[in-house]
């Protein structure tokens, strides 16, 4: 059983815009240390930043515009908290405490996955879909139902009818979403809206790909300022999960689908 959200679904539309803003600081400094957190919906934006560098407001407000629509944007921008921004001055150290799990993608979570890009890649608006061994449930905003039926004859489609859906109807949060974007790799770390220092980020792509390679799950922990972790350099982590990112393009890329 998996859920996917497009990324035309509120929370998506939150998660892109942090990660949209955590490469605008990677722009500023080739190692900013960020955190975004934002709620947008019914006309609003809010958006609060801890940041070693600090972002142009009007960029940012053009970030907002351009993947959040017309809304009207409350920016927030406070430095990075001296303690946690020590943790860093002798080299790359883990930015936080965490478990993490990697698991291997099945065959389902793969399959609907490629429903969902298919689907985004003709209706480019807010979706959600849902596959249960024969049940695909599909919620397909901005689209007809006959249309859709005719592809997936045997889907439950749109179930309240037709809709149009988007930011006026749902609100939408950073990370909520980390079943669609992690499947059964989900814990408890937030995989957008942060820089390579957080394990939520870099140690959360580790595991996943490596549960990818080796077919195994992996289970992993860190503390603040560990140096290590599975027996590797922790710097030697966050360049694999560097590598991954501009190799998609960049976080906002991160944030339209996650890591599958």
């Amino acid at each position: 059983m998996i859920e996917k959200v497009n990324p035309g679904h509120p929370d998506k539309l939150a998660d892109r815009i942090a990660g949209a803003i955590v490469d605008l600081a990677y722009t500023m400094e080739s190692d900013p240390k960020i955190s975004v957190e934002v709620l947008i919906g019914h006309g609003r934006c809010h958006v609060i930043i801890e940041s070693s560098v600090k972002p142009d407001r009007e960029a940012i407000t053009q970030i907002i515009h351009r993947i959040g629509g017309d809304v009207s944007p409350d920016i927030h921008i406070v430095p990075q908290d001296n303690f946690l921004a020590m943790n860093q001055e002798k080299g790359l150290r883990c930015g936080d405490n965490g478990v993490f799990k990697g698991m291997p993608l099945t065959a389902e979570q793969k399959a609907l996955s490629e429903i969902a890009h298919r689907l985004y890649a003709e209706y480019p608006f807010d979706g959600k879909y849902i596959l249960d061994g024969d049940r695909l449930i599909i919620c397909q905003s901005h689209a007809s139902t006959e249309a859709i039926r005719a592809v997936y004859p045997h889907a439950q489609i749109n179930p309240l009818g037709d809709w149009t859906g988007g930011t006026n109807v749902d609100t939408g949060a950073t990370n909520r979403k980390l079943g669609s974007d992690m499947a059964d790799s989900i814990t408890g770390g937030g995989l957008h809206g942060k820089d390579l220092s957080k394990a939520d980020v870099s140690i959360n792509i580790y595991a996943f790909l490596k549960a990818q390679r080796t077919g195994k799950p992996v289970e992993l922990c860190c503390a603040i300022g560990d140096s290590e972790v599975d027996g590797m350099p922790y710097s030697d982590i966050v360049a694999e999960a560097k590598k991954y990112i501009a190799a998609i393009g960049g976080f906002e890329k991160l944030a339209e689908w996650g890591l599958f």
